[in-house]
Formats: C-alpha cells, structure tokens, sequence
C-alpha cells in the first residue's frame, strides 16, 4: 500500500507513517545466514519432510531420494508422452505402505482433463509390486487412498483448493497432484499479461500450500509451439485448411513449456518428457541439487520405467527445448492416454 493510502488509513501523519514502516520492514526482514547454516536448516528440513520416490532408481538417485515434499514439481510434455501415467504412478507410490518405500497416505488427484483411471494404478500396482497387491483387500485399500477431484471450471478448482488447505494434514494427505494447469486456463477467456496475473494467485497459494503442509505438489504442464517471430500457440491447437484440422505444423514446431516465465520461475523441479530420435526420454530440466541430466524411459504395464539408471548429461539450449518428432504413433492429440 503507498505511505499516502497508509498514512489515511491508520489517520496519523506522513512522518510517523514513515517511521512504521521502517520499523515493521526492519523487525520482520530475515536476518543474514550463512551458507552452512542455511545448508543445516536444509538437511533439517529435509530429514523432516523428505522425498516421495518415483522407484526410477536413477531419476530419485539425481533428485536425492525422489520428488521433494514442501516444494512444487512440474512435469513437462506435449500430449501422449507419458505425464499422466506418471503422476499415476506417484499417486500409488505416496498411498503405499512405509514399509515398502510409500508414504503411506492419502491423495488428492486434480483431475482436469478426466484422465484418471483407478483400473491403470490398480495394474501398476500389481505389476510393480505383486508382493503387496496380492495381499486380500490390498489393491481395493490402496485405491480408497486416492481421492480424484474433476473442477469444471477455473473458480470451481480455486474453491477445492481453498478447501484442502484446512484438511489435509486432518486427513494424512502425502500428496497433491493437478493434471494440468494449463487445461484449467485455456477455458478462460483471457490473454497475455491478464492471464499471468490470473495465475499469480494460484502460483503463491501453490507454493505455501507446499510449505505449509509439507507435502509435495506435482502440476503437469503442455506445451506450445514457439515460432521464429516469438508468437505461441498451445501444441493441441490445430490450424484449419479446407475445413479439416491440420496438425503437422504443431507437430514439428519448436516446442517450449505453457504457462509463462512467472510459473517456471516457481516451481522447484521441472522434468521434462519428450519424444527424441524414436525415444522417449525424461529430463531433469531444473532442480537446484542435481544438473541437467536426461534418462530414456518406455511405458509398461508397471508404468514408466527407465531404460538406463545413469543419466545423460546436457547442456546448452537443449536443456529446455521440448521435442516430439519421430513418435507420431504416440502423440495423441486428443489428450487420450497421456
């Protein structure tokens, strides 16, 4: 609030304003560390909340134990390649037993783009882990867990995430998973600045969603083609010729995350998934421990699986660029099994 709002507000004069406000600013602006005590707070934290494993032994060796809790995780990738078998995959991991590598809790699964489907986790299970799903009542156990949520609108979902706030650690709530973001903001009729203005709100009450309970959030995010004059369009939208949809220009178009500078600047994690030289692979595109490393992986009836646990190095400009060439049988641009 400007000094002069202020000052009308709390009705005294410009000077005592002043000295409030620096006061204030000066009692609540953290004090100085150094860099061994923010890395003591940092294993402290960590010993705390610590990881949710995504059991791909090379990606939770690069992340140091997995997805990080108290932060929030983007999965990045144009549609088909995989993110919602992922994040699948992470819904049956948090629910699972301690015992057995889980975080024995519940989930909440946002579920925008209806592309959930309890029969594809209750396989996983049994496939990745047929010791434990063949335990009577197991598999029904682990999928009562899982709580999918399906906001029909961007107000709907700002409500449902108001709501968790007050009842997730009530509930032993390890997990929030949103697929995806940016289905939420395409039906809105906004653009340009509007929109990320529209999506700060929901990016500060994300990350202290995340602090607060201490839980780890895992947003997918599309992506849009990115042209020569700077000028983006969402990856799903098709141009029209002789009234028919044409996808190839999409399809073959240098591709960059959705949602803006703001929301990359956000998030703690950003993994990468895409389609390279006929391979699918997973990039760890950002993360504050670990550098840029990409790991081939293919889809099983368990899941994602990686191919090699030791990743790939990269560097330069192919850290953030998202490819989709050489998989057509995959990419569905329907959203279908994504």
């Amino acid at each position: 609030m400007p000094e002069f709002e202020l000052m009308e507000l709390i009705d005294v004069g410009m000077k005592e304003t002043k000295s409030a406000v620096a006061l204030i600013s000066e009692a609540t602006s953290p004090p100085c560390q150094s860099a061994r005590s923010l890395l003591e707070r940092k294993v402290e934290n960590e010993h705390l909340s610590g990881h949710l494993p995504t059991h791909l032994k090379g990606l939770d060796e690069t992340l140091c134990g997995g997805i990080p809790c108290g932060v929030l995780t983007e999965l990045v990738g144009p549609p088909g390649i995989g993110k919602s078998q992922f994040c699948m995959k992470l819904a049956l991991s948090a629910s699972f037993p301690a015992a057995y590598g889980g975080l024995d809790g519940r989930v909440v699964y946002i579920d925008v783009e209806s592309k959930f489907s309890s029969r594809r986790v209750i396989e996983m299970g049994l496939e990745s882990f047929p010791e434990v799903f063949h335990l009577k009542g197991m598999a029904q156990e682990m999928a009562g867990r899982i709580l999918v949520l399906r906001p029909t609108s961007l107000a709907n979902f700002t409500e449902s995430i108001q709501e968790l706030k007050d009842s997730i650690l009530q509930n032993q709530v390890k997990l929030l998973v949103i697929d995806s973001m940016t289905a939420l903001l395409s039906g809105e009729n906004k653009q340009g600045a509007q929109r990320q203005h529209q999506l700060g709100w929901h990016i500060s009450f994300l990350k202290s969603l995340a602090e607060f309970s201490r839980i780890p959030i895992v947003v997918t995010n599309q992506v849009r083609s990115q042209n020569r004059d700077e000028t983006s369009q969402y990856s799903f939208q098709a141009t029209l010729k002789d009234g028919l949809q044409e996808h190839t220009k999409t399809y073959d178009s240098h591709l960059v995350a959705a949602l803006g500078i703001n929301w990359a600047h956000a998030v703690t994690i950003r993994l990468v998934l895409e389609a390279k030289s006929g391979q699918r692979i997973i990039k760890v595109a950002k993360s504050p421990m670990s550098p840029p490393l990409a790991f081939p992986f293919h889809i099983t009836s368990a899941g994602i699986s990686l191919l090699s646990d030791k990743g790939t190095e990269l560097k330069g400009p192919g850290i953030n660029t998202i490819h989709a060439r050489g998989h057509s049988d995959m990419i569905n641009f329907h959203g279908e099994c994504s």
